[in-house]
């Protein structure tokens, strides 16, 4: 297969794995990478062994660029997005698809209009650890699903990240940082969501960085910190989810399946691997080995994914841009809920994607 030649916008620090997975791929190439810091841009491309650096207007409209990697700031991912979609490109965003779930269907919609394929982060669920998860639970290790539980649990950034005041801002908050991987992981397991609801708040009006270098800086908070959802799945099973910045952390597992014959314990839905634990009718927990492949940082397999697909001429690549946007309107909606006091019906409804093979794309590196 023809590797797909692919333009990365963004040169931040999550750049790094998807260059090295990326240019390591059989069926991938990075060809081109843009930043708004243009020597950040140069720097990047010397170091990845990437022949272009280019601005973002010229990456876009690049001939040789089939596919961009869209890494930018998440208020920036609508609007680079549609750009490159409008140019005739495939996109991949970075998550989330984008701030606002009417913007998100935008995108979609407009991909479909250009005929090309859009996808989204995260892709960890492609992983050794969530697929080895999906087999138990498509094996009826642990019986017909029942109910799950989801936990986000932190302090917040302002005492470690060097700039953190985009998590406080509208836009940011626990749900939308890290929601993404926990929904996408139930997306996953048990399928779309018919409905949710949710109660939302700030516990603190303001926070004080404690990180340098802007250590003393007051932030006023503008986005709920605390989210807690129930979500109604359209296969009978029920689940709740938890996104905190307003805590010190719990005990819990990040997920956890109930079945109707056992208990899983699944890894954390932020990493590619992790251990597996499962308890049935008179036993303790026993820990599961994993099945599947690519237990290592993959980041960029949905991208190889996605290459696959259009050089097939598919449309069922996994981390799609339709499951993204489905994540996308259950997290919106947990506020939505909490400030109408009502359950919100989804209006998208995704196929559950495709679990993997054992040693899929085990040989691309």
């Amino acid at each position: 297969m023809k590797p797909l030649r692919i333009g990365i916008i963004g040169c931040g620090a999550i750049s790094g794995i998807y260059l090295k997975n990326l240019n390591a791929y059989r069926s991938t190439s990075v060809v081109a990478v843009a930043d708004l810091d243009y020597e950040r841009a140069q720097r990047v491309a010397a170091e990845h062994g990437v022949a272009r650096a280019l601005n973002t207007a010229d990456l876009i409209n690049d001939p040789d660029v089939e596919l961009v990697l869209n890494l930018t700031v998440p208020k920036a991912h609508g609007s680079v997005a549609l750009g490159a979609i409008q140019a005739g490109k495939h996109v991949y965003n970075e998550k989330p698809l984008a701030l606002d779930f009417k913007e998100a269907r935008e995108l979609q919609e407009e991909a479909d209009r250009r005929g090309v394929l859009l996808g989204c982060a995260p892709d960890t669920f492609m992983g050794s650890g969530l697929q080895s998860c999906r087999k138990l639970l498509d094996d009826g290790v642990i019986g017909e699903p029942i109910a799950a539980q989801a936990f986000m649990l932190s302090r917040g950034h302002e005492t470690w990240h060097p700039s953190p005041e985009f998590y406080y801002e509208r836009g940011g908050g626990p749900m939308l940082d890290m929601g993404p991987y926990y929904v996408t992981a139930l997306l996953h397991l048990l399928g779309p969501v018919r409905r949710v609801c949710g109660s939302v708040k700030a516990s603190f009006p303001e926070r004080t960085i404690t990180s340098q270098p802007k250590h003393g800086k007051v932030v006023q908070v503008e986005t709920p910190t605390h989210i807690s959802g129930e979500m109604d799945f359209v296969s009978g099973a029920s689940a709740h989810i938890t996104t905190t910045f307003d805590v010190y952390g719990s005990a819990v597992s990040p997920i956890t399946i109930f079945g109707s014959e056992g208990t899983m314990l699944v890894p954390d839905p932020n990493n590619f691997s992790g251990e597996i634990r499962v308890k049935r009718a008179g036993t303790d927990f026993e820990r599961v080995e994993q099945t599947h492949a690519h237990p290592e940082n993959s980041r960029g397999i949905g991208v190889l994914d996605m290459a696959h697909a259009i050089r097939e001429g598919r449309q069922d690549h996994r981390a799609s841009g339709a499951l993204a946007l489905h994540a996308l309107e259950v997290m919106n909606s947990f506020e939505r809920s909490s400030n109408e006091e009502r359950h919100i019906h989804m209006t998208t409804s995704p196929e559950r994607p495709r679990a993997m093979r054992e040693d899929e794309y085990a040989d691309e590196l």
